[in-house]
């Protein structure tokens, strides 16, 4: 247990917790939305600070980062909470319950890290702003020891506490879940501008990717999606988007999203986007990194296996030089 880094008092014993854009008034012994920050006689505690709920080596591709070191695994590590309510939650055993856990401190993780040979720690599997306080220390004992320091995120944080913690985090995929803030009120209990605002922050400040899951019927609408992807061009063309193909999970039963919606979401976004991706989607090349200039593949991937055939970080055939941070 760890006091909150962003709350101020309101009154008597009563808290406003300024992390995210909800913004929870937390009453004394009650919890925000997100479940893992309570206010104990009028300080507000961080419940997940070092608790762990998932640790594992992964490929840096499986975050998905596709332009960010590709063929390297990082350590990834999570907790548990979150401060959306999806209905297609793909982790909700985590994000919405509190599973088994294990105390791990900020310079314990930074020595497994090193140990285990990997370029840095990804923050993952559950929301990292909910655990605000532990990615914060982490990454700066990270970043003295070299490591790279990587955020899967769903966006939603508020301003000042982003702005802080950012100068510790080499890279960020932003989980963009939908271009309609009906969406967001509705499938996640969030809102969409604040995600906007903090991609149009972010982008050209540090490595950024951005993902969004198609589900039939909600967020799938060609003129919705031909918003997004113009959204996204306008920000930066060679910002990296993957599409990934929903499947029912959690208290969603919609049916799969079907590839030939895939496909064409994927034709849309090329029309704007210089990097696009499919994810959730068995044997396609469009997992494999085209030169934008020439057409020609600079990475396979089948799988999370890839062949680089980058020189440096440009095109073999044409010369130019291929968005991302690469090794040299």
């Amino acid at each position: 247990m760890k006091e909150a880094k962003f709350y101020r008092k309101t009154d008597s014993n009563n808290l406003k917790c300024t992390l995210c854009p909800h913004e929870c008034s937390i009453k004394n012994g009650q919890y925000g939305l997100c479940k893992v920050r309570k206010n104990i006689e009028g300080k507000l505690y961080s419940l997940n600070y070092a608790k762990i709920s998932a640790l594992a080596m992964d490929p840096v591709e499986k975050k998905p980062l596709y332009h960010y070191y590709p063929g390297s695994n990082i350590l990834s590590v999570g907790t548990y909470g979150c401060n959306f309510k999806c209905s297609f939650c793909q982790n909700w055993q985590i994000s919405q319950n509190k599973p088994p856990l294990k105390d791990i401190r900020p310079e314990e993780l930074v020595e497994i890290a090193k140990n285990r040979n990997s370029i840095g720690i990804a923050y993952t599997y559950s929301e990292p702003s909910v655990w605000y306080e532990f990615v914060y220390e982490t990454a700066k004992l990270a970043r003295k020891r070299n490591l790279k320091n990587v955020l899967i995120t769903n966006g939603f944080i508020n301003k000042k506490a982003l702005v802080d913690l950012l100068p510790y985090i080499d890279a960020v995929n932003v989980d963009l879940k939908a271009f309609n803030d009906e969406f967001y009120h509705e499938q996640a209990v969030g809102q969409l501008q604040p995600v906007l605002d903090n991609i149009k922050y972010i982008y050209d400040k540090i490595h950024l990717e951005v993902t969004t899951l198609l589900i039939p019927g909600l967020n799938d609408d060609n003129k919705e999606l031909n918003k997004l992807f113009k959204w996204l061009a306008d920000c930066n063309p060679d910002i990296p988007l993957h599409l990934s193909r929903y499947f029912p999970n959690y208290k969603l039963e919609i049916e799969k999203t079907s590839l030939e919606k895939m496909y064409e979401a994927y034709n849309l976004a090329k029309k704007y986007l210089n990097y696009v991706y499919l994810g959730n989607v068995v044997s396609s090349d469009k997992s494999d990194t085209k030169c934008p200039y020439c057409g020609t593949t600079v990475i396979k991937r089948t799988a999370y296996k890839i062949e680089n055939k980058l020189k440096g970080k440009n095109c073999p055939n044409c010369g130019k030089e291929i968005a991302g941070v690469f090794k040299t």
